[in-house]
């Protein structure tokens, strides 16, 4: 079966995004790529590019996501979650654990801001990623990113255990372990993100995921009905577009690159064939059609 499109893995924790892609890799023998990476401590979804559908990556790059997060009170560690090691502790006062309380400190989160990201992070400054000079203890001069949080709810809160659990639904490049020490400091105290779990990227919810186990046993019975339900294909992708078929020659001329003059509104189009079958995307600008995504022809003949 032909494998291009997108699959929504759910990752599990303690494994890498980079891991998902290689096991999704060897098991499907297609080229795999992502979207964007998750921590290992994090779990979730994970929007898989499959084959011909790594060309989708650029409608992908500013999707907003969702997390639910819990905020360890109470210790400060050198990575901003609870995998770094404990560099300040400070005593959590009752009062915190107050609904109302909570609840007003998240709001005043919301809306544009600046964010710092943390130093154990892969943005890279002067051609080095911040983590390495983490690592070697060496002082860099951080820039701060503009970002948006929608919205924040508060999901619950544990007062032996000095934990707040919450939602947000924030715009691409947040970093939840940053606003989760935000939010300790608003509380008057300190504290790290303890679990990340993301429930959403832009329109690829939790509930359509799928595990690496579903994956390899798909593969292992060659149960074409897994990917028919699972694999949202590059033409499923864009079912809300308007199409275009075009005859033999026109073909040619499309996957030839070469500009063909339309009537169409200037959008994005699917693009059909005589048989109906589904060739790829393509933009019609200034009255002319060009190409976008193309499958491989030798699969569409």
């Amino acid at each position: 079966m032909q494998m291009h499109g997108i699959l929504i893995v759910k990752k599990e924790k303690g494994c890498t995004s980079h891991d998902v892609v290689a096991k999704v890799k060897r098991i499907t023998k297609a080229k795999v790529g992502h979207t964007g990476t998750l921590d290992p401590m994090a779990t979730g979804v994970l929007p898989l590019l499959l084959g011909e559908g790594t060309k989708l990556s650029k409608y992908l790059i500013d999707h907003d996501k969702i997390y639910e997060s819990v905020i360890q009170l109470g210790k400060k560690t050198d990575t901003a979650d609870g995998e770094g090691k404990v560099i300040e502790e400070k005593e959590v006062d009752k009062s915190i654990f107050n609904q109302e309380k909570i609840e007003e400190t998240l709001k005043a989160i919301e809306g544009r801001q600046k964010q710092k990201p943390p130093i154990y992070s892969a943005i890279k400054i002067k051609g080095k990623k911040l983590y390495e000079y983490a690592r070697k203890n060496e002082v860099v001069e951080i820039p701060e990113r503009e970002i948006e949080i929608y919205s924040m709810q508060l999901l619950s809160y544990n007062q032996d255990e000095k934990t707040i659990s919450f939602r947000v639904h924030c715009s691409k490049g947040t970093y939840i372990r940053s606003l989760c020490e935000t939010v300790a400091e608003r509380l008057q105290t300190i504290g790290y993100m303890k679990e990340l779990n993301r429930v959403k990227v832009g329109e690829f919810t939790i509930e359509q995921s799928v595990t690496c186990l579903q994956i390899e046993e798909a593969e292992k019975e060659q149960d074409e009905n897994f990917w028919k339900e699972n694999l949202i294909t590059m033409e499923r992708f864009f079912k809300d577009k308007s199409s275009i078929r075009l005859n033999e020659r026109q073909v040619t001329l499309f996957f030839n690159g070469v500009r063909q003059t339309r009537e169409e509104k200037d959008d994005i189009y699917k693009i059909y064939n005589e048989k109906n079958q589904f060739i790829g995307t393509g933009v019609i600008d200034d009255s002319l059609l060009k190409r976008d995504i193309v499958l491989n022809c030798r699969e569409v003949e």
